[in-house]
């Protein structure tokens, strides 16, 4: 049986067996991200949906308004002038049946991967490769497109996709430690109404089952879904 550390034993010492308020809770994710670099805060969303019906699956994106604090590494397949379009505009790499037979090899040097429409027929071939990664090109995710330069330019400023799991939990990054509260809540907060926004229309019962926020070496802390979802947007 595995034990904690020291460290973590500590850490755990100081969450409370309860929910807590947003702003409360992520003033304590803070305090328990002590490690000594940048950790990244995630939150842990359990919803009460069944993914293997496809009205109760949810992909989505969420543009963070301070950003996720990550450098996010883009690839593009695309053709012709879009090439050097998608480059320009900061993709990292930038292709087509050069850029899929790399990624059909298995490497993948990148963090989001976006395709032309054009070049789909293609991409599906590579499913087999992307599927488990969750990189394959998805429109509702906004990860298909011929406008490029936006795409890019959005994801880079702190867009993410994200998706439930098979057991409907999504697992979202909303910042680093170093963010200030006010920060995090606002990602948090913007966050929480993506999700519900997108709720898929074969939910049924209790939509939120729980949330909890981490950092990347810190102990879970489970947040009051209902008064997240009560605080004003000027907040």
């Amino acid at each position: 049986m595995q034990t904690k550390s020291k460290r973590m034993a500590s850490l755990v010492s100081k969450v409370e067996d309860r929910t807590y308020e947003p702003f409360e809770a992520i003033k304590l994710v803070k305090e328990t991200a002590n490690a000594k670099f940048d950790e990244t805060i995630e939150a842990h969303v359990r919803l009460g949906i069944d993914p293997k019906y496809t009205d109760q699956q949810l992909r989505t994106t969420v543009a963070l308004p301070q950003g996720s604090g990550q450098t996010v590494r883009i690839a593009v397949i695309t053709g012709g002038e879009k090439v050097a379009e998608a480059k320009s505009a900061g993709a990292e790499l930038a292709g087509d049946d050069d850029l899929i037979e790399t990624i059909n090899k298995g490497e993948m040097n990148f963090d989001l991967l976006i395709a032309t429409p054009d070049m789909m027929p293609k991409v599906a071939k590579l499913g087999r490769v992307l599927g488990p990664r969750g990189l394959m090109p998805n429109p509702k995710a906004g990860t298909v497109t011929n406008d490029l330069k936006s795409a890019i330019k959005e994801f880079k400023a702190g867009k993410l996709e994200f998706r439930a799991d098979r057991a409907g939990i999504v697992h979202v990054r909303f910042g680093k430690a170093s963010f200030s509260p006010e920060a995090l809540l606002e990602n948090l907060k913007t966050l929480q109404e993506a999700i519900d926004r997108h709720k898929p229309s074969g939910a049924k019962g209790r939509y939120w089952k729980s949330l909890y926020i981490t950092s990347t070496m810190g102990p879970s802390i489970e947040v009051d879904v209902t008064a997240l979802q009560e605080i004003q947007e000027e907040t």
